[in-house]
């Protein structure tokens, strides 16, 4: 967001603390633990609070203090459920993967130059990898479903997105390079699907495919994640096949649900 837009630095802290209080999901979080993630003063952090419980987005549970996120985020959830035309499919597909692989899947959106986890369903292998969660955020490239999205865009949006995330990535993310992001960019189009060999966290690999609107635009990405011993080469294949297929399966979706939508009435001509 800009800096020259009035207002900007207040917006912009306020969905900091609306996306910390966000990945801590049911277990909630403590002023403290805010303070720590969103790396704001306590006092901002309490204000900024104060304006989300007041607006709905947020709530305070009275016995343990803890903030959890609010009714008024689920409403808005709704609408923009509809308004990509995910929903209920998205969830068939994720619980439809974690069926067949017996491995945790994920449905991953993407938020500009980042990727955000909206949905886990674990399969019945009782070995799991507990790194993705629902609320999860991190920059393109980081991570399989992250990865499968950087790769499927053109090579000028790769740039942009590289280039802002370059700071964030040497301070946060040691593995990830722009020259290694890069390299793996082109792996991934030759290969037609994403690897993440235990780069976010040793021992917790992930495959993943891109899914594309109507239009082409790329909205987010199908993972696959396991532990090491369950993804080696020949099952990456298998699964990736398996990823493709699901992920053309919700592009045809989306497709459907685009064409049944409804044209908005064209504005009447002045004087008509």
């Amino acid at each position: 967001m800009s800096e020259n837009v009035p207002g900007a630095q207040a917006v912009s802290r306020a969905l900091r603390v609306l996306r910390a209080v966000a990945r801590t999901r049911s277990a909630g979080i403590n002023l403290a633990q805010l303070v720590r993630d969103t790396e704001l003063n306590k006092p901002t952090a309490h204000r900024l609070l104060l304006a989300l419980i007041a607006e709905g987005m947020v709530e305070q549970d009275p016995q343990s203090l803890r903030y959890f996120i609010g009714r008024e985020c689920y409403v808005l959830g709704g609408i923009a459920s509809e308004r990509f035309g995910l929903g209920r499919e998205a969830a068939d597909v994720v619980a439809r993967l974690a069926r067949a692989s017996g491995d945790s899947a994920f449905f991953s959106i993407r938020s500009d130059v980042f990727a955000v986890c909206v949905l886990r369903e674990d399969g019945d292998y009782p070995l799991k990898t507990h790194v993705l969660q629902p609320g999860t955020r991190h920059p393109l490239g980081v991570g399989a479903g992250s990865l499968a999205m950087l790769a499927a865009l053109d090579d000028e949006e790769v740039d942009r997105c590289l280039k802002e995330n370059e700071n964030l990535l040497r301070k946060s993310y040691p593995n990830f390079s722009t020259s290694f992001l890069r390299r793996e960019v082109a792996l991934t189009r030759e290969r037609g699907f994403s690897v993440n060999e235990g780069l976010v966290v040793s021992g917790s690999w992930g495959v993943a495919a891109a899914v594309h609107s109507p239009s082409g635009e790329v909205v987010g990405a199908l993972t696959i994640a396991a532990v090491e011993s369950r993804l080696q080469v020949d099952r990456q294949h298998e699964l990736g096949r398996l990823l493709v297929e699901e992920a053309k399966r919700l592009e045809s979706h989306l497709a459907r649900a685009s064409a049944m939508r409804p044209e908005p009435k064209a504005k009447r001509a002045r004087g008509s």
